[in-house]
């Protein structure tokens, strides 16, 4: 491995007590060690290597334990409840994961082939007690899911069961595939 000493590329030896081994002209002029690269890096590849390490810098601020002096409600982070949306040849399905709400809590609504989940999960009122560490998300929320094909929407059902909301949704006749036999002439 080479390493950058000062002005010059130095192959670096280790000896048994892990001490490397520098010339002595380099030991006076103390710098940082830089990997070497056998191809340099463009501008470009370098902006955004710097780009990359300020989000994480970023994102690293806001998980910090000061990060709610940063945050306001609803402006950064938002409960977007997590989705999942399977197909067979008949039907699509939905399912999202909804804990901790009521089935009063919670609107599904398809209009063409648009299909609209919302509802709000309200914060717990504790008196005399100050939250030390939260972590669970409050407030409203609203996932909308357009299908590719179209659907049948009178016979949409929707169940509610230990937090999971599964929405399933027929395909329209003409949506569906359909077998064509070929015929020999």
């Amino acid at each position: 491995m080479y390493y950058k000493i000062g002005p010059q590329w130095h192959d670096l030896s280790f000896s048994k007590g892990g001490n490397a081994i520098i010339p002595k002209e380099d030991i006076r002029n103390p710098m940082n060690i830089i990997r070497y690269q056998p191809y340099p890096q463009s501008e470009l590849s370098s902006a955004f290597d710097r780009l990359v390490a300020l989000r994480e810098d970023m994102d690293r601020l806001f998980d910090s334990p000061f990060a709610s002096f940063f945050r306001t409600p609803g402006s950064i982070r938002t409960w977007s409840p997590v989705l999942d949306v399977y197909q067979d040849k008949d039907d699509f399905t939905v399912v999202v994961e909804l804990p901790g709400l009521k089935k009063e809590e919670i609107d599904v609504s398809l209009h063409g082939d648009v299909l609209t989940i919302s509802g709000e999960r309200k914060a717990e009122e504790k008196k005399g007690e100050q939250g030390f560490r939260t972590e669970r998300f409050y407030g409203s929320f609203q996932r909308t899911v357009t299908l590719p094909a179209a659907v049948d929407a009178k016979q949409v059902k929707a169940s509610y069961k230990d937090g999971i909301l599964k929405v399933v949704l027929p395909k329209a006749e003409e949506a569906k595939p359909k077998q064509i036999e070929v015929s020999v002439s």
